[in-house]
């Protein structure tokens, strides 16, 4: 009997210590899962903190980057007016009307600028270049084209900062730009507005003078673009020259344009490397579909370049060309837009020959022309 209740007494013993181990053991793994989550929520949060930091860190990184681009951008606007500047005058907030004054952008170290025509005037005019150390400069323009409102002047100086130009033929909707000018007066010299493209290829109609004209191909930005932004730059977030200011629409708010810089780089190109431009001419005016339409409702074509003027003193007056044509092709690059003709004439010398491919009742023609100088 003794036997047995010993027996009995160290089975009860047994159990309750496994009791116990076991209530200590499940205490313990409780406790433990709780101290992992707590542990796992803090990394969590510490984990998303500094992803957010990292993330502000690289936004303000590329802040700091694009400021510091168009502060050296800045540096390469100069002021472009056809009156000297007398004393104060300039302060004035009619300042603008009175000089003429506008924008221009050094191109080269030895004081090539673009600028607009309207602003610099023909060919072997002259006008003054304020540049950013506030020193004036006698500038004469070497090339002008009233159809592109561009102009390109020389001052006599060397080692000067200038912009390098970027690619406008690969340029989207919704990128952001920058405009920069003088808008106003002095007072408000190199102001930077930022923006996006809005649009791409845009037709516009400028009336002046009881005359109307047609701008074609321009990039539209909602860059705040005033009256003396004109000739400034239209700058990607690069620091690189994608268009030259040139057009603000009167009758409604946030809405610029600016002639695509690719279409005059062969002009710059030219001047910048060998100090000239031999200017090849072909002698002809046309528009492409989008500007028909405001001339003749009725005028459909789906492709090419409709002639509306040939001058008589040019290359294809001499050949069997007509009003009324459509050229789609020069040396078998596809042409829709005057621009496009421009710019590849501007690549050619006088007396290379080019071969035009015209549409005229539906039948194709290939004439070739030799150019002449301008």
């Amino acid at each position: 009997m003794y036997r047995y209740e010993k027996r009995e007494s160290k089975l009860k013993k047994a159990l309750g210590t496994m009791l116990l181990v076991v209530s200590v053991s499940a205490i313990s793994i409780y406790l433990y899962n709780i101290y992992i989550n707590i542990s796992i929520k803090n990394e969590q949060k510490n984990s998303g903190d500094v992803g957010t930091a990292i993330r502000l860190s690289t936004e303000t990184e590329k802040e700091v980057e694009i400021s510091n681009t168009l502060e050296d951008v800045t540096k390469c606007i100069v002021g472009i007016s056809k009156i000297k500047n007398n004393g104060d005058a300039i302060f004035e907030a009619e300042a603008t009307e009175k000089l003429s004054l506008g924008t221009g952008i050094i191109i080269s170290d030895n004081g090539y600028i673009v600028t607009n025509w309207h602003l610099a005037g023909n060919k072997y005019s002259s006008c003054y270049v304020t540049l950013e150390d506030g020193n004036v400069y006698n500038g004469n323009t070497v090339w002008a084209d009233s159809n592109l409102d561009l102009a390109i002047v020389k001052i006599s100086a060397s080692g000067l900062n200038y912009l390098q130009l970027g690619d406008s033929d690969n340029i989207k909707i919704g990128e952001n730009v920058y405009a920069i000018g003088n808008p106003i007066g002095i007072e408000f010299q190199r102001t930077v507005t930022s923006g996006i493209i809005s649009g791409l290829n845009r037709t516009i109609k400028i009336e002046e003078n009881n005359t109307s004209n047609y701008m074609e191909g321009l990039i539209q930005t909602d860059a705040s673009i005033n009256e003396g932004n004109s000739g400034g730059p239209l700058i990607n977030e690069n620091g690189e020259v994608i268009g030259i200011n040139t057009v603000k629409i009167e009758m409604a708010e946030g809405i610029g344009f600016a002639v695509p810089i690719n279409v005059i780089k062969p002009v710059i190109e030219s001047f910048t490397s060998t100090g000239e431009f031999d200017e090849a001419y072909l002698g002809i005016f046309a528009y492409d579909k989008e500007v028909i339409k405001y001339l003749n409702n009725n005028l459909e074509f789906d492709s090419g370049i409709y002639i509306v003027k040939i001058m008589t003193d040019g290359p294809v007056a001499k050949t069997n060309i007509k009003v009324g044509d459509i050229i789609t092709k020069i040396d078998g690059n596809t042409v829709d837009r005057m621009s496009q003709l421009r710019n590849y004439i501007y690549r050619k010398k006088p007396g290379d020959t080019v071969t035009l491919t015209i549409n005229r009742n539906n039948k194709e023609y290939n004439i070739e022309v030799s150019l002449s100088k301008k």
